[in-house]
């Protein structure tokens, strides 16, 4: 498929973020936001937030009892 240049203006740490996410992909930075792109259009992106979400309500009380122990774990070394 031909490749086709485009610019985009971002703030410093939006480049930095993406050339190093990038390259933790083993990707170029034009693959890395192609592959954004095409995450998003398709869906894949907030599917994948969804289910996150949908997880953590299932399972919130799990990770409040884990806190909660957490914290008396915590407490009871303090003192």
């Amino acid at each position: 498929m031909a490749k086709t240049q485009l610019g985009a203006r971002v703030d410093q740490e939006v480049a930095e973020l993406a050339r190093k996410r990038a390259a933790d992909l083993g990707l170029s930075i034009g693959d890395y936001l192609a592959r954004l792109v095409q995450d998003d259009a398709s869906g894949l992106r907030a599917r994948s937030v969804d289910a996150a979400a949908r997880f953590l309500a299932e399972h919130q009380g799990v990770f409040d009892e884990a806190e909660d122990a957490r914290q008396r774990s915590s407490a009871a070394r303090a003192a």
